[in-house]
């Protein structure tokens, strides 16, 4: 702030006679008030007129010696200890100028002895090193930046976004997801002929593979069109279409469908440079019918090399590999125009059934869970094989999983079930029965903490097992369900940390532990 300029006064003619100071006038008085006695008054007048004068002159060296220690303050540099103030202190200015001023030095005031030590800040404050230009990076030199800031992130000591017990290791989730947004870029290929290709269903229990296809060709934030900038290339085709258009029906023959991926990708090798570079391990898709990983039986380097998203996540096939291969989760969506329509479930005091269940009964784990539980042998116990008339008139399907404490997920034919997320949509712990299963996202998530997970041989002693979970567990569990809902759902425009971005950290993810491994190898 500049010093205020201070009022102009009018300048003293050159007839007018100067006054002196009212200590030179009073130790000269003698001589200079010589004169008649009828002139007195007048010159008392004068007089006094010449101390007001005397007085406005002091006032005016005073404000200008105050207006020049404050333009010399503010143009002094400021020492590191020092505090640097722009406001001018009008009295201090004031008391400074009555005072014989010392001479101006064009060095920096003296710091205090002993300043007063600063409060440290808190670690949640301090600023975060600046990082490189990942868009100036070659695609594996980001990702090997990637893996080692992973590897050493920080802890993370409050997010209201993120709750901690629902994670393995929140700090390295978040700083994953962090790099994911501001460096993962993807390359989208345009071949591959409709339907089978960029146009999945989005509606049904295999909408997963839609609505990741969907949003992600609306992403202005990760799709590129320069191929030589992405880090993962994706395949996008549709195994729900695969099977509408080419399986035979009642054939049981799944040779045409694999066949059709496996040309596919020859045909893509053969015009683009980027398949061959990896041999596929930078190239991903997303499957999320029961067939999904039998069509890319046929394609050694597209089965072995390339990251399969996949509902039917099936460890014990030889198909589906741990660590590489990401499981998706299998959702509902009865209405695409407002895929949260049901979303939302009561609180644990209204919740009166203890388990329930009520589907077609196939595969290996259905009969037995019937066998032991359905046909109303058990109150608390609610197993149907589907629901009948007489108990749906009452309460039909989502009202029984909204008023059940624990929803059961048994494998059908297949290990995955869209009754798993169903259960987190209505609030209701899920009870997960299928052997070899891979938990959507377990290479981040604890799902100890908001679900349970029972052995197929342990179907006779299921009630036992759910009641031996005391209240305050169930009520933790019920809590981290609702929290943990955040992360499964579907948004018309994606939102931070929803369905489609964990679904796409844990892609990413993939691809940068793949980059550790052949270094390291």
């Amino acid at each position: 702030m500049r010093p205020r300029a201070l009022p102009s006064l009018p300048l003293a003619s050159s007839s007018t006679p100067m006054r002196p100071p009212p200590h030179v006038a009073a130790s000269t008085s003698p001589a200079l008030h010589a004169g008649s006695s009828r002139r007195r008054p007048h010159h008392r007048g004068r007089t006094m007129m010449s101390v007001s004068c005397c007085h406005l002159a002091a006032l005016v060296s005073i404000l200008a010696a105050g207006a020049a220690t404050a333009l010399l303050t503010l143009s002094l540099p400021s020492s590191p200890g020092a505090s640097t103030t722009r406001r001018t202190d009008f009295a201090g200015a004031l008391s400074v100028a009555n005072e014989t001023p010392p001479l101006p030095h064009l060095s920096a005031p003296p710091a205090p002895a002993t300043p007063p030590p600063a409060p440290p800040s808190p670690p949640a404050d301090r600023p975060r090193k600046r990082e490189p230009s990942f868009w100036r990076m070659a695609p594996e030199e980001a990702l090997r930046y990637a893996k080692k800031e992973i590897r050493d992130a920080e802890p993370v000591l409050d997010d209201p976004d993120l709750y901690a017990p629902l994670f393995k290791n929140v700090s390295q989730f978040k700083r994953s997801y962090e790099l994911m947004e501001r460096i993962l870029k993807v390359y989208i290929y345009q071949d591959g002929r409709r339907p089978i290709f960029h146009t999945p269903p989005l509606s049904g229990i295999y909408a997963s593979e839609g609505w990741f296809m969907k949003l992600l060709k609306e992403s202005r934030r990760h799709v590129v069109a320069d191929a030589g900038k992405a880090h993962l290339f994706y395949l996008p085709y549709s195994s729900q279409q695969l099977r509408l258009t080419l399986y035979e029906a009642g054939s049981h023959n799944l040779r045409p469908l694999a066949a059709y991926l496996r040309n596919f990708v020859r045909g893509l090798a053969s015009k683009y440079p980027f398949w061959n570079r990896t041999r596929g391990a930078d190239h991903f898709l997303v499957a999320c019918h029961d067939w999904g990983p039998y069509t890319t039986t046929a394609h050694r380097d597209l089965r072995k090399n390339a990251i399969k998203a996949l509902c039917n996540a099936d460890s014990s096939e030889g198909i589906f590999t741990p660590g590489k291969d990401v499981s998706l989760p299998e959702t509902t969506i009865r209405t695409p125009r407002r895929p949260l329509r049901y979303v939302g479930g009561l609180p644990v005091s209204r919740r009166s059934i203890l388990a329930f269940f009520a589907g077609n009964v196939h595969g290996r784990v259905r009969p037995v869970l019937l066998r032991h539980w359905g046909n109303g042998q058990d109150d608390d116990m609610r197993v149907y094989s589907l629901l009948p008339s007489r108990v749906s008139r009452r309460m039909n399907y989502i009202q029984h999983m909204k008023n059940s404490r624990f929803c059961l997920c048994p494998m059908g034919y297949e290990v995955n079930s869209p009754r798993i997320v169903e259960a987190l949509y209505y609030e209701c712990v899920p009870v997960i029965i299928a052997d070899n299963f891979v938990l959507p996202f377990s290479e981040v998530l604890d799902w100890s903490a908001f679900s349970v997970v029972i052995a197929e041989k342990d179907i006779p002693d299921l009630k036992k097992i759910l009641k031996g979970i005391s209240l305050r567990r169930y009520v933790a569990m019920h809590d981290s369900v609702k929290r943990l809902q955040r992360h499964f759902l579907w948004h018309a425009r994606p939102i931070k940390y929803d369905l489609f971005h964990m679904i796409l950290h844990s892609i990413w993810l993939s691809r940068v532990n793949q980059v550790q491994v052949q270094l390291e190898g």
